[in-house]
């Protein structure tokens, strides 16, 4: 079962359940699927890969973090809750992602391999780090790390 065809089942689930918050995010999966499909050049009824799909779904999740952290700069916690919770429902459908600690450990490993010293060399491991890791850590959390392993 593709990643589409799982969202529509968790979404009739969903609305029989009444659901709110998983209903909406899951109507706007679809939307967004829509759009990406058209955006790609097919009809808007061609499904997309599993591929593309949860490129869809990660550009979602990373929309909702960077919108709780504005509603939380901007002193408006009763919408930061209303993102976390759309979130959660998005990370349900998002690939296990490696722990801070297990990327340390691979950007560390990198590092060595490839002789890697200065800060200057940041944009070649950030290369071979996300060539290596594309779907398996959080471009983020691999750019933080990078930082760390290179300024020690």
């Amino acid at each position: 079962m593709t990643i589409q065809e799982q969202i529509k089942e968790d979404l009739k689930e969903s609305m029989k359940a009444k659901n709110a918050v998983k209903t909406g995010v899951l109507k706007g999966f679809i939307s967004e699927f829509t759009n990406e499909s058209v955006k790609l050049g097919r009809t808007p009824q061609d499904p997309l890969s599993n591929e593309e799909s949860l490129g869809v779904i990660k550009r979602l999740s990373k929309q909702r973090k960077d919108s709780i952290e504005q509603f939380e700069k901007g002193g408006r916690p009763e919408l930061a809750e209303s993102e976390k919770a759309e979130l959660l429902v998005i990370e349900e459908y998002l690939p296990e992602m490696m722990s801070e600690e297990e990327v340390r450990a691979h950007v560390l490993k990198k590092k060595d391999e490839l002789g890697i010293e200065s800060p200057e060399q940041f944009g070649q491991l950030m290369g071979a780090v996300m060539a290596d890791l594309k779907d398996k850590a959080d471009g983020s959390v691999v750019k933080k790390v990078i930082d760390e392993s290179l300024q020690g």
